[in-house]
């Protein structure tokens, strides 16, 4: 082996000495940085729990309101999903143990063969809910719309509302934003693939309500105000 090899070997090996806690700093600062960023993710949907858990009740014990706001969760065919007909289920059951006396139906008519609310007050007459006592509000196309026209638009100071356990959270946080006093049904289903997708979407949409619930921005439609529900509960 010549000296030229020799001197080679030895600036190899010194090298890769270098090199080695160098990698281990970038190690160590990938690690804190996907710590941090798990961490930042998660903050929206802690702020959401920590909020709104004393106000998640069941149809049985949920305080009377004068209005139940029931949320739109899409139509198979024209008719509520099935997660959707569970909610207005909920809604029928409020109403007929008088915990509520008229029901805000809200959701998305954005064109004229999508019609969320329609849907959702045939299927609460069809279920024993006078026609009188439903209101629609067809510009509810996300959940702080929903809940920033109730209170705007509609005038509803207190209400119970109604969703899926997996959105009740967020829906009570940001109605709360919108200046109602309200308290929320979380109705049970069928842990399936829709319900954990439903759960890990959450996740994502707490960091968005966060936002929304310290800039309040105008909804997509605000339009004049409404005397729907002080109609409905004469």
């Amino acid at each position: 082996m010549t000296q030229q090899t020799q001197r080679e070997g030895r600036l190899r090996r010194i090298r890769s000495r270098v090199r080695l806690p160098r990698a281990r700093r970038g190690q160590r600062r990938a690690f804190q940085v996907t710590v941090l960023a798990c961490v930042a993710a998660l903050l929206p949907a802690t702020w959401l729990n920590a909020t709104t858990g004393s106000r998640v009740r069941t149809v049985e014990d949920v305080p009377a309101a004068p209005v139940a706001v029931v949320f739109g969760a899409g139509l198979w065919d024209g008719e509520p999903s099935p997660y959707l007909a569970h909610r207005l289920d909920a809604a029928a059951r409020l109403y007929e143990r008088g915990t509520v006396r008229a029901l805000l139906v809200t959701g998305d008519n954005s064109r004229e063969d999508y019609d969320e609310p329609d849907a959702m007050r045939a299927y609460l007459v069809a279920h024993g809910v006078p026609g009188n006592r439903i209101v629609s509000d067809y510009a509810g196309f996300d959940t702080w719309d929903s809940c920033t026209r109730a209170r705007r638009i509609f005038g509803v100071d207190r209400a119970v509302l109604v969703s899926q356990g997996f959105h009740i959270r967020r829906a009570l946080a940001l109605c709360g934003a919108a200046g109602l006093d309200a308290y929320g049904v979380g109705v049970d289903d069928r842990h399936d693939v829709t319900w954990y997708y439903g759960g890990t979407r959450e996740v994502f949409a707490a960091a968005k309500a966060a936002v929304e619930a310290t800039v309040r921005p105008d909804p997509h439609f605000l339009g004049p105000r409404e005397g729907g529900v002080t109609a409905a509960l004469r």
